[in-house]
C-alpha cells in the first residue's frame, strides 16, 4: 500500500475531525487531504499540490508558513525548559516577557494577561471572570451575557452558546439560558432596503436596549462581540456602530468583551480591532494571531477596572479558583514572542493596510459585474464575496445547492483556498499578512474563473 493510501485509511479509521460531515468522511464521500508542508502564503499536500492559502489556515497563520525564526525559538525553549506551570505565582522568563509585549501593544486601560490555549477556552475564562466580578461586587443576579447572531466565540458549552450560528447549537441543547442574542450589524442584510446606514446603527442600538430592558439591566453582566464578524460572514460594522453600542452598555453598567481572536495583532491594519473602531473593552480575547498558530496559545487581556475587583476577591476569598495545566505554556509563549517580533520587523501590519484593500479592489474588478455577486466587503486583510440568486432582491440560493462550497471547490481545483462560510453562500478570505499583490491578483482571477464555472 502506498504511504498516502495508508495515511488516508488511518485517517478515516481513527481521526475525529472537527466541523466535518462524519458519515461522509467515513464513507469516503469527501476527500482526506493530508497537508505536508508550507512556505509563505502556500501549503503543499501529500500529492504534491501547491495551494495558495487564502484563509491562512483558519485566519491564523498570520506571518505565513515556514518561518524558521519561530521554529528555532520553539526548539530552543523546548531544550531549555519545555514546561513549568503558572500556578501560585510561578512563571517562566518567556511567558513573563510575552505578557509584557502584549500589554505594550494593547489599549492603555489593559492591565494583565491570563493565558490559555485557544479562543474557546479564553472566552470560557472571560465568562467565569464576569460572574466572579459581579459576585465580588455583591451583584449575584448580574450574570447573563449578550452576543450577536452570526457571532463566533467558540464551540464549548458557554462559548458555543455565545456563538450565534445555528450549526453550533443544533442537537447540542444550546444556547444555555444565561446567553442572549441580539441583531447582527449586517447592513447588507437589513430588512428595510431604504434604511440608511445611520438609521441601521440606531436600529441595532435600539434592539440591544430593548433586550436589556426586557431582561433587566441588573441581570446582564457582559456583551461580547468581534470587532468584525468573522465566521458569520466577514461583516465589518457600519460606521458608528461600536460608538452606539458602547453608549448602551455604559448606561446599563454592562462590561464589554472584544473578541479579537481573529482581529488581534494586526489583521485589520491596526494592532487591535479595538483601536481600529474606537472600542473601550473591559476584556480582550486573543488567540490565533498571538502565535500565528505555530503553537497553541490564547489569552484574556483584563482591564485595570476589572483587575482591581479580582484582587479584592482574593483578599476576601483566597486564591482565585481558575486555571489550566497548560496556561502560559513556555513553548507557546516562545512562539508568541518570536511571532510578535516578526510582525514588527517585517512591517506586516502596514502590508495588511495596503495589500488588503488592493485584494478587495481586484475582487471588485473581476467579480463586481457578475449577476450573482451581491456584496464584496472586508477590512484590512479580510474580505468576503457574498453570492446571491438575484442582486436586486438579495435572494439567497437554496441552501441545499451548496453554491458557496461548489465555488470554493472550483477554486481549490485551480490551486487557491477560500472558505465557504457556514451560513449563506459567502466566500471568505483571510490571507497571511505576507500576501503579495501578485498573489492577490491570483486569488481574484481564480475566484472569477471558479464563479464562471459554477454559475456561468
Amino acid at each position: 500500500m502506498r504511504k498516502n493510501d495508508m495515511l488516508e485509511q488511518w485517517d478515516r479509521e481513527n481521526f475525529f475531525h472537527p466541523s466535518t460531515h462524519l458519515a461522509d468522511f467515513a464513507r469516503g464521500d469527501m476527500p482526506a487531504r493530508v497537508i505536508s508542508g508550507g512556505k509563505g502564503s502556500h501549503i503543499t499536500d501529500r500529492d504534491g499540490n501547491r495551494l495558495l492559502d487564502g484563509f491562512a489556515g483558519l485566519y491564523c497563520v498570520n506571518v505565513g508558513y515556514g518561518r524558521t525564526e519561530i521554529a528555532e525559538a520553539i526548539a530552543a525553549q523546548a531544550h531549555e525548559l519545555a514546561y513549568y506551570h503558572a500556578y501560585v505565582g510561578h512563571g517562566t522568563e518567556v511567558s513573563i516577557t510575552l505578557a509584557k509585549m502584549i500589554l505594550d501593544r494593547a489599549p492603555a486601560n489593559m492591565s494583565k494577561v491570563y493565558f490559555g490555549l485557544g479562543g474557546s477556552d479564553a472566552n470560557e475564562t472571560n465568562a467565569k471572570l464576569l460572574w466572579y466580578y459581579n459576585n465580588i461586587l455583591g451583584r449575584p443576579e448580574k450574570k447573563k451575557i449578550i452576543s450577536r447572531w452570526r457571532g463566533y466565540h467558540g464551540s464549548g458549552l458557554i462559548t458555543g452558546s455565545m456563538t450565534g450560528l445555528q450549526a453550533f447549537h443544533q442537537k447540542f441543547d444550546l444556547p444555555l439560558p444565561q446567553v442572549l442574542h441580539t441583531v447582527a450589524p449586517y447592513y447588507y442584510r437589513r430588512d428595510d432596503l431604504d434604511m440608511s446606514e445611520a438609521d441601521f446603527v440606531a436600529h441595532c442600538a435600539t434592539e440591544l436596549e430593548a433586550l436589556i430592558e426586557r431582561e433587566g439591566p441588573d441581570t446582564i453582566a457582559g456583551f461580547i462581540g468581534e470587532p468584525v464578524l468573522g465566521t458569520g460572514g466577514i461583516v465589518p460594522p457600519p460606521t458608528g456602530y461600536w460608538e452606539a453600542i458602547q453608549k448602551v452598555l455604559k448606561k446599563n453598567d454592562i462590561l464589554l468583551i472584544a473578541d479579537e481572536v481573529v482581529t488581534g495583532f494586526g489583521r485589520l491594519g491596526s494592532m487591535f480591532g479595538s483601536d481600529h473602531y474606537g472600542m473601550e473593552p473591559d476584556i480582550i480575547t486573543i488567540a490565533k494571531g498571538l502565535t500565528s498558530a505555530y503553537a497553541p496559545l490564547s489569552g484574556s487581556i483584563i482591564s485595570e477596572k476589572m483587575w482591581k475587583v479580582l484582587e479584592q476577591g482574593t483578599d476576601e476569598n483566597g486564591p482565585i479558583g481558575h486555571g489550566w495545566t497548560y496556561s502560559a505554556h513556555p513553548i507557546g509563549a516562545a512562539a508568541g514572542v518570536a511571532n510578535l517580533k516578526l510582525i514588527d520587523e517585517l512591517n506586516l501590519i502596514a502590508n495588511n493596510a495596503d495589500t488588503g484593500p488592493y485584494l478587495r479592489q481586484r475582487l471588485a474588478e473581476e467579480l463586481g459585474n457578475h449577476t450573482h455577486v451581491g456584496d464584496i466587503r472586508g477590512e484590512g486583510m479580510l474580505a468576503a464575496v457574498e453570492l446571491v440568486q438575484d442582486r436586486d432582491s438579495r435572494t439567497f440560493f437554496d441552501a441545499g445547492d451548496g453554491i458557496g462550497g461548489k465555488v470554493a471547490a472550483a477554486m481549490l481545483k485551480r490551486g487557491v483556498i477560500a472558505r465557504a462560510m457556514p451560513q449563506g453562500d459567502i466566500l471568505g478570505l483571510a490571507p497571511p499578512f505576507c500576501l503579495t499583490r501578485d498573489e492577490a491578483d491570483q486569488i481574484a482571477t481564480t475566484m472569477r474563473d471558479a464563479l464562471i464555472e459554477v454559475l456561468g
